[in-house]
């Protein structure tokens, strides 16, 4: 069964298709492809898999491709200048369409160029894994890694359209489905304790892939996702809060090298690190740290950061994360389940003992 949500973004505003076998149907495509050129961006993994179905849902028009090295390691700006020189090498005008096929890296680098070519064309993401399916897919954030801190290069850019079939997840290592969790789990935590029940009741159907419980936590996240968008599209305020765990799992990722810890496993233990915090400066019920403990590692995610990371590496890393602002680091902290905060008003003795703190 198809569901189809909306991103409100007044005369912006485009739809995210969520269901099976949606990836084969041209009726979804044709409404968002402006002229007959398009270019499909996705990567060795995905490419095997279902890049020849989308070219057959694509009949009639001028496609290419351009598949790209898979893993955080690749979203360079020298990989990413690839998608520019398959643009450029098959004469794209600005009329074209990009689609991203693949997971949160491909879409992140694809948006960006669409985001960059000619000033601006539109694209579609195709979401392949859980990750991006619930979260990196929908609001319109692209960009790519610098050696020094990731995301740092970028632009807000949004799709024309998110089509989620949930038929990919069947090919999704179980590692990358993990990882996908996060993500949904930060969901709850933020906004939804209801949603964050739910999930600690059906863990189990969710690692195993159970069609209707991903469907559900699917449909869930995106609507969170959309309303909150709605709400703030270029992070002025609100939106921060879906950085939950985010600052803590950006420095892990850089500190341990794109790819060696994936985005999610990162952002699983950078949750844990931020409701240790909200505990300590008197925010958070211990029993809550704990539940935050207890679904991460439920969903396979670790919850401590690399042993080698120390407080000093820690905080020189998030010292360049993109919330920092007139140099002060604004952390997204929780002040019970469900409900989340962001402030500049952050205790350092305490975030050094968060920083250092690490369990048996």
């Amino acid at each position: 069964m198809t569901r189809t949500l909306e991103v409100d973004l007044g005369d912006r505003s485009y739809p995210i298709h969520i269901g099976p076998g949606l990836l084969h149907d041209p009726v979804l495509y044709r409404p968002h492809i402006r002229g007959r050129q398009v270019m499909i961006v996705t990567n060795e993994t995905v490419a095997p898999l279902y890049l020849a179905p989308l070219r057959a849902a694509l009949d009639g028009l001028e496609v290419c491709e351009v598949v790209l090295p898979d893993g955080e390691q690749y979203k360079t700006l020298e990989v990413w200048n690839r998608i520019f020189d398959a643009l450029l090498d098959a004469r794209f005008a600005r009329d074209c369409t990009l689609i991203a096929l693949g997971g949160g890296v491909v879409g992140d680098m694809a948006g960006f160029a669409a985001a960059c070519y000619q000033r601006g064309v539109a694209f579609i993401q195709v979401p392949t894994t859980l990750l991006s399916q619930v979260d990196s897919s929908v609001g319109g954030k692209t960009g790519i890694n610098h050696p020094a801190g990731k995301n740092m290069i970028g632009a807000f850019h949004q799709p024309l359209a998110v089509i989620a079939d949930t038929e990919t997840l069947d090919t999704l290592p179980q590692r990358e489905l993990s990882a996908g969790l996060a993500e949904v789990l930060k969901y709850g935590l933020i906004r939804d304790p209801a949603f964050l029940d739910w999930l600690e009741s059906h863990m189990a159907e969710l690692l195993s892939r159970d069609p209707e419980a991903l469907a559900h936590a699917i449909r869930r996240s995106c609507e969170i996702k959309a309303q909150i968008v709605a709400e703030d599209e270029l992070e002025s305020g609100q939106r921060a809060l879906l950085n939950l765990g985010h600052t803590f799992g950006h420095a892990i990722e850089t500190a341990s090298g794109y790819g060696n810890w994936l985005h999610g496993e990162a952002v699983g233990a950078g949750m844990c690190m931020a409701a240790d915090l909200s505990a300590r400066m008197g925010w958070l019920a211990e029993a809550d740290v704990e539940r935050v403990r207890r679904l991460v590692t439920c969903a396979g995610l670790p919850t401590e950061p690399p042993p080698e990371l120390d407080a000093e590496r820690f905080r020189e890393l998030m010292a360049v994360d993109k919330k920092v602002l007139d140099g002060r680091l604004r952390l997204v902290l929780l002040t019970a389940v469900g409900e989340a905060v962001i402030s500049d008003e952050i205790d350092q003795d305490q975030l050094t003992a968060t920083l250092s703190a690490r369990r048996p």
